[in-house]
């Protein structure tokens, strides 16, 4: 069977409190019988004190003892559910003008046991009332040499009903607390678990429809609130999967489908001929070796849109411009030029940059013929880092200059050359943004492209 989270909050929370209140029930209940206990004790103690003050009053003018005690209960009332009574030569001869639950003096076994007592003496009896307990003083007159007792008698359990009712009472009240606190607890955690429910529904509804736009709306800024923010960076974070996903699918079977049909068509149409199957076997590696690059590039792309793409360190911008420089000579016959070094360090993926420059590097290769002019150059300006790869070739048109950053975009050059897939300049985006910078292109100063990489100086301490 299952139990909601609900449920178990508010069964928690009521054991807690009944054990609580059970603990607390049970300690008043001993404190009240323990209170009740001295208060009889020392009421017990305290009239037989007062009798001796009363005898030592009375003085040696007290010839007899009936005389002695009838005054004695005559000026000393008891107190609710006692009774005071007398006994001489062994037998009941006064009783206090009170009515007592029960009357003791009438048992005469009971008298005679309490007359045969020489010293004070405290006890207790079982009675139609219930238990009682008593203390039996001897009294002596000098002149009067029969034996006399004083008994003091108190109902004790009239007076532990009494207890025994207000903690009932008290038991009753916090029986009533407990369902009180019960529907005030359900309704609480109703209210605090709602993001919660909220949170099951709404994994539910993306399970049953694959739809990772939703989120939750939950204000303030409690535990709860955090479980619903979490909840939505990870739906930020599968949105994002899924949207990197689903693009890596399309762009791989959108770009992969041609030289997969090329490859098969030449192959199927390959004879026995030695020098055919020479020129197919060269165009299907050569269509194989594009089906790699392609892979890589997208999964480039991929990777660019997950946590980990960088691998940060402190990059020195003039080597980096230097070494770009250096590596790109062996691209093509151009006239290879430095335009600028800046001499800064900042926290950068050094292979990153380098991959997106010598990637611009090779669009202007592609772009430009022997002798023409490819620079390479870094600054610092207004608080940005400055990447730029320029050329001489014939430029980008403006309303081409967001277009070709796309996917599978290609820009036409002089040199009609188009061997690329059209996802380089992706990647150099992608790089940029990684970097928290942007990527564009203006026209170079006398003619041709200048592809801008901007990423924030975040400086070295």
């Amino acid at each position: 069977m299952r139990v909601s989270a609900r449920a178990r909050i508010v069964g928690w929370m009521l054991a807690v409190v009944g054990l609580a209140l059970s603990v607390s029930i049970f300690a008043t209940w001993t404190i009240l019988l323990n209170r009740l206990d001295d208060r009889i004790s020392h009421e017990l103690e305290n009239e037989a004190e007062k009798l001796r003050q009363y005898a030592r009053t009375a003085g040696d003018g007290v010839t007899n003892v009936e005389v002695l005690l009838e005054d004695y209960l005559a000026i000393n009332a008891p107190d609710r559910w006692e009774t005071f009574f007398s006994i001489v030569d062994s037998r009941a001869h006064r009783v206090t003008g009170v009515t007592p639950p029960v009357p003791l003096d009438t048992d005469d076994g009971l008298v005679a046991r309490m007359a045969k007592a020489t010293e004070n003496v405290s006890d207790e009896v079982e009675t139609v009332a219930g238990t009682v307990k008593y203390a039996v003083i001897p009294v002596k007159v000098t002149a009067d040499r029969r034996s006399a007792h004083f008994v003091v008698a108190i109902f004790y359990d009239i007076h532990r009903d009494e207890i025994v009712d207000a903690v009932r009472v008290l038991g009753l009240s916090a029986l009533a607390a407990m369902g009180l606190a019960g529907a005030a607890g359900w309704f609480v955690a109703g209210r605090v678990l709602a993001p919660v429910r909220l949170v099951s529904q709404t994994a539910e509804q993306i399970t049953d429809s694959s739809d990772l736009t939703r989120r939750l709306d939950v204000p303030g800024d409690d535990d709860v609130a955090a479980l619903a923010a979490t909840f939505n960076h990870m739906l930020d974070r599968l949105e994002r999967a899924f949207v990197v996903q689903r693009h890596f699918l399309d762009d791989a079977g959108h770009e992969l489908r041609t030289p997969i049909t090329v490859i098969r068509g030449h192959l199927e149409l390959m004879s026995d001929d030695p020098d055919d199957r020479v020129e197919t076997l060269a165009l299907v590696t050569d269509e194989l070796d594009r089906m790699n690059r392609i892979v890589d590039d997208l999964l480039t792309l991929a990777k660019a849109e997950q946590p980990g793409f960088l691998s940060v360190d402190t990059v020195e911008l003039a080597d980096l411009t230097v070494s770009v420089v250096a590596k790109a000579r062996a691209l093509g016959e151009r006239r290879w030029r430095v335009d600028e070094v800046a001499e800064a360090r900042v926290p950068a993926d050094r292979q990153r940059l380098t991959q997106a420059l010598m990637q611009l590097v090779a669009n202007a290769v592609r772009h430009t013929q022997d002798g023409d002019l490819i620079a390479v150059g870094s600054a610092v300006r207004d608080g940005q880092v400055e990447l730029w790869v320029r050329d001489s070739g014939p430029g980008v048109a403006p309303a081409d200059r967001e277009r070709i950053f796309g996917r599978f975009m290609r820009g036409a050059g002089r040199t009609g050359a188009h061997d690329g897939a059209g996802l380089g300049l992706a990647i150099v985006r992608s790089i940029a943004e990684a970097h928290g910078g942007r990527v564009h292109v203006t026209e170079a100063p006398g003619g041709g492209a200048c592809f801008v990489i901007s990423i924030p100086l975040w400086e070295v301490q």
